[in-house]
């Protein structure tokens, strides 16, 4: 990867923001201050105030990849993708997740659970993707889009530039709709005009007035709340529907209580690579009127390819992993998640600390990346099974298709390299491999474990889950109007992808899957 390739539009911003001592200092000091000190609310630092997942956000200090290196409180190799990105790092004297040299992710992780006890503290990421350096809360845009008001202060508004090779951006359609509503800003005032890189509508929250609504569970029941609405959702109003909880009528007091969440990004609309989705777990606190944005998504990407999008595996804020300008998944498709708010936060830490240790070695590519073998799915199965949440495996696609197919498809390519591919493809378990299907699996342990309806005997783990679980939410977040193509549900089997509609609106041809002969899963953008 060339690293000049790697300029984010941010940079020349993020170049001022200068490393704190971590021993005695939350956020930086000049140049950096005029950021967090002199600017008049409502406008304040990203870590200001509040929480970031589980995290105290005063636990945190705010640099960049390039300014933190000296410190060495983090491993080189993490820092490296985020040289002139807007970062937090724990202070001094807090457990930051380690890892194990020479073991592979799972191992380290299944090691790292049975020395643990549910009674440890909270491990740290070695960083956290904060990608823009001031936030404001209750913004509105005025004037056709072009300024923004809160708390009676008002800034003329832009937004970050659209990345080179990203094909579709923010428009007219965005600003109709995001005028419409209270929103939270990313971004940076710059001289007399605020810059934003992340735009997030506020009325995506946990509505504790959420509607119940009873739902198998099963891999199936899950299924057919996803695909309910009409392409997947993407052009729905925000749903959220309360599928248990484990006192029906009485009050909710969902403030403040830890969540641990399973999401599911669905199919996009204009790539024919990206119809599988995309998975990420998800931890954090409910926040000021059940605010999510504060959250952190647990994102795997590969790391071996530059991104149209500015994507880059990290632990992010959840409003910056769906709603950043170029990265955002809910400027692609829609999203699904289902969330348990939990009465301790134990076993939503032991999840985020085993990810935290996966992060270090996939920064150092002790963990490499694989579509059809280590993708984002499979990498977050396999830290739930290494801790002990025992999901289910859906088992292979067709290993006798796989094991015929081989020499076929190597003849057909000629190349060996691609028919293993596709014979890892057809033989990988499914679980593993289709996001949409570990989503599916997880959503349904979540609720035979809160029912008591197990349909195995139940882990440690698993028994400590069910016990903390006070109630099961799902939410539907469609996609943010652009110029992009409406996305749909993600696909669960292969031939899913040929089912689905061409998705260039001009073409006249009689295609299934819009004319591309490729492997119908391929990356999972």
């Amino acid at each position: 990867m060339q690293k000049t390739l790697r300029r984010w539009p941010t940079c020349g911003v993020c170049r001022t923001i200068l490393a704190a001592d971590a021993a005695t200092c939350a956020i930086p000091t000049a140049p950096a201050d005029r950021f967090f000190v002199t600017q008049p609310p409502p406008i304040r630092s990203t870590l200001a105030a509040g929480n970031l997942g589980l995290y105290d956000v005063g636990n945190f200090f705010l640099t960049t990849g390039r300014a933190a290196l000296p410190l060495g409180s983090v491993i080189p190799q993490a820092l490296w993708y985020f040289e002139d990105e807007p970062i937090a790092i724990a202070r001094a004297g807090l457990p930051i997740a380690g890892f194990t040299r020479d073991a592979s992710a799972t191992k380290d992780v299944a090691a790292w659970a049975a020395q643990r006890s549910t009674a440890m503290p909270l491990e740290y990421p070695s960083l956290i993707w904060i990608a823009a350096p001031e936030v404001i809360r209750g913004a509105r845009l005025v004037a056709n889009g072009t300024r923004i008001e809160a708390n009676g202060n008002t800034w003329a508004f832009d937004v970050v530039p659209k990345i080179a090779l990203n094909r579709s951006y923010y428009d007219q359609t965005s600003i109709a709709f995001l005028g419409m509503q209270p929103l939270t800003i990313r971004g940076w005032l710059q001289q007399e005009t605020f810059v934003a890189r992340t735009i997030w509508p506020e009325a995506f929250r946990l509505d504790d007035c959420a509607p119940s609504r009873h739902v198998d569970a099963t891999a199936q029941g899950i299924r057919r709340l996803v695909r309910e609405e009409s392409a997947g959702g993407a052009r729905s109003a925000f749903a959220a529907m309360t599928l248990w909880e484990r006192e029906p009528g009485a009050a909710r007091r969902w403030e403040g209580k830890p969540v641990l969440a399973a999401m599911l990004n669905g199919a996009q609309g204009d790539d024919d690579e990206a119809h599988g989705g995309h998975f990420a777990m998800v931890t954090g606190r409910v926040g000021p009127e059940g605010a999510i944005g504060d959250w952190l998504a647990d994102n795997f990407y590969t790391l071996d390819a530059f991104s149209e999008k500015g994507i880059v595996a990290a632990v992010v804020p959840l409003d910056n992993y769906l709603a950043d300008l170029n990265s955002g998944q809910a400027w692609y498709r829609p999203s699904y998640l289902i969330v348990a708010i939990l009465k301790d936060e134990r076993t939503a830490s032991r999840i985020q600390g085993a990810l935290c240790r996966v992060y270090n070695q996939f920064y150092r590519h002790q963990l490499p990346y694989d579509h059809a073998t280590m993708n984002c799915a499979s990498i977050s199965i396999d830290v739930l099974r290494a801790i002990g949440w025992d999901v289910r495996s859906r088992g292979p696609t067709n290993r006798l298709l796989a094991a015929l197919g081989l020499p076929y498809f190597a003849l057909r390519d000629r190349s060996l390299a691609k028919a293993a591919k596709t014979f890892n493809y057809l033989t990988e378990d499914r679980t593993r491999l289709f996001p949409a299907i570990a989503f599916e699996e997880i959503g349904a342990d979540l609720l035979r474990l809160a029912r008591r309806e197990p349909a195995r005997r139940a882990s440690p783990f698993e028994a400590l889950l069910a016990e903390d679980i006070e109630a099961l939410v799902f939410l539907r977040v469609p996609q943010l109007p652009s110029s992009r193509a409406w996305g749909d549900s993600p696909i669960v089997c292969p031939s899913g992808r040929f089912r689905r509609p061409c998705a260039t609106p001009t073409c006249t041809r009689r295609c299934l899957g819009g004319g591309s002969a490729r492997w119908p899963y391929g990356p999972q953008r």
